[in-house]
């Protein structure tokens, strides 16, 4: 099936941000970027529409946009009753030029939900910055957790050889082995906000000595499982929080997303401080660099 949607220039610099250059072919007529990319065929069209196409397109279409037609059939299924014991896991930062990408496992059982059922936990992206600030503290203390934090600096590094999609597969996997490792037993309901088919991901991890399975992997997962929602909550509160610790270190305001004016700050950042230290803040594989720079 192929899905069509009207995308902005934040959206648009989003998709094209979120994969390696070496999936990117040649572009068709009207067209400025085509992605070829785990049975996924992603068009963006010089008219600003995007097109995916291929098995996995309702995957990476639902990652950047919801796919509303599908969500109005699933809307009868996202108020199931929440089954506990339960674990989930959400990421942010992805879609950023600036700061960390944060990944969060959360565990839940009936005791544990019984002390943060009465918080707004819903997906992240609905809450603002100040709900979040007074969110997150209360889940970090009842709320068994893993979060991983990917610093901009260590993300230049490790990027060279994995692509966006193999790191965070790597960082949700670790955060269940840490769950593990602080002596939780994990549930069999075991969620992750799904970024890529799950073949791909098994595959992205089959390396490393402890890999967790028996995942189940849905889009809009964080209004669907509460597990996941925590996660997501407790990975915002940790990025904002280190844009405000970068933003007091260079006395300057980091824009968050990767649009225009992350370009146009990109410049007055490296005036005062030097490409060197960009690298430090920035993810500089995004195509913001070059715009910035070039």
């Amino acid at each position: 099936m192929n899905y069509v949607f009207k995308a902005d220039k934040d959206t648009i610099e989003r998709i094209i941000s979120s994969f390696d250059r070496e999936y990117f072919v040649q572009p068709v007529a009207y067209s400025d970027y085509r992605i070829n990319y785990d049975e996924c065929i992603i068009t963006v069209y010089t008219s600003g529409k995007v097109m995916f196409q291929g098995e996995n397109s309702r995957i990476y279409a639902a990652s950047f946009f919801g796919l509303p037609a599908v969500e109005a059939q699933e809307e009868q299924h996202t108020a199931a009753p929440a089954v506990f014991p339960q674990a989930g896991s959400d990421e942010v930062g992805t879609g950023d030029y600036f700061g960390p990408i944060c990944v969060c496992a959360c565990y839940l059982d009936n005791n544990i939900y019984k002390k943060v059922e009465k918080l707004n936990l819903i997906d992240s992206k609905q809450l603002t910055d100040g709900a979040i600030l007074q969110i997150a503290p209360q889940l970090l203390k009842y709320v068994p957790h893993s979060l991983l934090i990917l610093s901009p600096e260590k993300y230049n590094s490790v990027h060279r050889e994995s692509n966006l999609n193999k790191i965070k597969a790597l960082m949700h996997n670790k955060a269940y082995v840490n769950l593990k490792d602080k002596g939780l037993k994990l549930p069999r309901q075991i969620v992750i906000d799904q970024f890529c088919s799950p073949a791909s991901y098994y595959k992205y991890i089959s390396d490393e000595k402890d890999i967790v399975r028996n995942i189940t992997f849905e889009t809009k997962a964080e209004n669907k499982y509460v597990s996941v929602a925590c996660g997501a909550i407790i990975s915002r509160y940790a990025f904002l929080s280190e844009m405000d610790r970068m933003s007091e270190k260079y006395g300057m305001i980091f824009p968050k997303g990767a649009g225009e004016k992350v370009d146009a700050f990109i410049r007055e950042f490296v005036s005062r401080y030097g490409e060197e230290e960009l690298k430090k803040v920035g993810k500089t594989d995004y195509r913001n660099t070059e715009k910035a720079l070039r």
